[in-house]
């Protein structure tokens, strides 16, 4: 038999290599920090809910460009309440067949681009997803208004 000799600098250098690799293992597929929680509604937020409506929501499919199944939420909000609002966004909830949810996404309904919506304005909205799982159980999701910014 013939012995087999390691020299230190070879051992220095694969012990080297384990640990990056476990560094870089850890790194990857370790413990993730929790997303941050998203903004909650304001007790005055929640007061002004009933001075908003959501209506004539339906949903339509699509096809974009690479074709990939889009599906587009329309529907019109109207502010009846007595302040003007910089944004307004609502959580969207997909769900499947047996009713647990699959999917939960929040949606700028008024904002940015589209600008405030006065006191007393409608205004129309389309939000599109198109990361909906296939077990969706193509029902209308859930809309329910997640954040109010007053101007």
């Amino acid at each position: 038999m013939q012995d087999v000799k390691i020299s230190p600098a070879g051992i220095v250098i694969g012990l080297a290599c384990v640990l990056i690799l476990g560094v870089f293992g850890w790194l990857t597929f370790g413990p993730k920090p929790p997303p941050p929680q998203p903004p909650t509604l304001s007790q005055k937020a929640r007061d002004y809910l009933p001075g908003l409506a959501l209506s004539n929501v339906h949903m339509q499919a699509a096809e974009s460009y690479i074709n990939q199944r889009v599906v587009e939420i329309l529907g019109e909000i109207t502010n009846n309440g007595d302040s003007k609002l910089k944004l307004v966004q609502v959580t969207c909830i997909f769900r499947d067949p047996g009713n647990r949810e699959l999917l939960r996404e929040r949606a700028l309904v008024v904002g940015n681009l589209g600008g405030s919506l006065g006191k007393g304005e409608k205004r129309s909205f389309r939000l599109a997803f198109d990361d909906v799982p296939d077990t969706w159980n193509q029902a209308l999701p859930t809309l329910a208004i997640a954040q109010i910014q007053f101007e």
